[in-house]
């Protein structure tokens, strides 16, 4: 069978259905049969990931600043969405009957680079750059001084002294707010842009209105993709190399169940 040819689908013929958290529940079983059905290509592209965070680690405790690993580390699955373009096209490729090789997948993700979802990585890397700032000023802010060269003593000065537990406490409500913004503008726009040939704006906007008319099932599928990445990451990131393609498979199935495409 023949490459399928991507087609442009105009502002004004997209349509977003109502959804609800049986149709999450859906899109995850269905993530999970496409793992299950092509295992190497999901372990591969998990193995990236997998791969970027372990290298993240080594270098911030080559460089002495083992302190940034646990906020690069929670802030590391906001890059996940562009990661996932890969699995977004098995999954693309499957449903519509076309053969899944390797060549085929990885042409694709590299063809990515002339499209809009390159200006979308520099957003998702924008915020995640963002993030790691914020970071730094509340270390600042809280800690001062009292940020050490050793993660054990970061975490007891963090978890022990009041200072610290206000960082916390700030920093989780500064980095939930980043996340969910991040969230809702790529979790519909990254699929959509792999699979029509739109502007990224249209796709961001159409991502969030994807969340705003239907707020329990995204934002369900949101806390499952954020508690998922964050405890796959617990094992020196080894979970990511199932969580992630699993959660990459069930984004573009609900990417498919939201939005309707004339």
């Amino acid at each position: 069978m023949g490459e399928q040819v991507i087609g442009a689908a105009p502002p004004h013929k997209i349509r977003i259905n109502t959804i609800g958290l049986a149709d999450v529940r859906a899109a995850l079983r269905e993530g999970w049969k496409d793992f299950r059905r092509y295992p190497l290509f999901g372990l591969f592209f998990g193995g990236i990931y997998a791969l970027g965070g372990l290298l993240i680690v080594v270098m911030l405790s080559l460089y002495h600043q083992p302190w940034m690993i646990i906020p690069i580390a929670i802030g590391f699955p906001l890059i996940g969405p562009f990661v996932a373009v890969g699995l977004y096209e098995i999954s693309r490729r499957d449903e519509s009957g076309q053969p899944v090789t390797w060549r085929g997948i990885l042409a694709e993700v590299f063809r990515q680079r002339e499209r809009q979802l390159s200006w979308m990585a520099f957003v998702v890397l924008f915020v995640f750059w963002v993030w790691i700032y914020q970071v730094r000023l509340l270390l600042a802010l809280f800690l001062g001084f009292k940020i050490s060269a050793s993660l054990p003593a970061f975490l007891t000065v963090v978890t022990t002294t009041p200072e610290g537990l206000l960082f916390l406490a700030v920093g989780t409500i500064v980095g939930a707010v980043i996340a969910t913004v991040l969230f809702t503008v790529t979790v519909i726009s990254m699929p959509l842009l792999l699979d029509r040939d739109i502007d990224f704006v249209t796709a961001m906007i159409t991502s969030v209105r994807a969340v705003v008319e239907n707020p329990v099932a995204m934002l369900g599928f949101g806390v499952i993709v954020a508690a998922a990445a964050i405890l796959a990451m617990v094992p020196l990131f080894v979970g990511l190399l199932v969580a992630l393609p699993v959660l990459g498979h069930a984004t573009w199935h609900l990417y498919r169940r939201v939005v309707a495409l004339s």
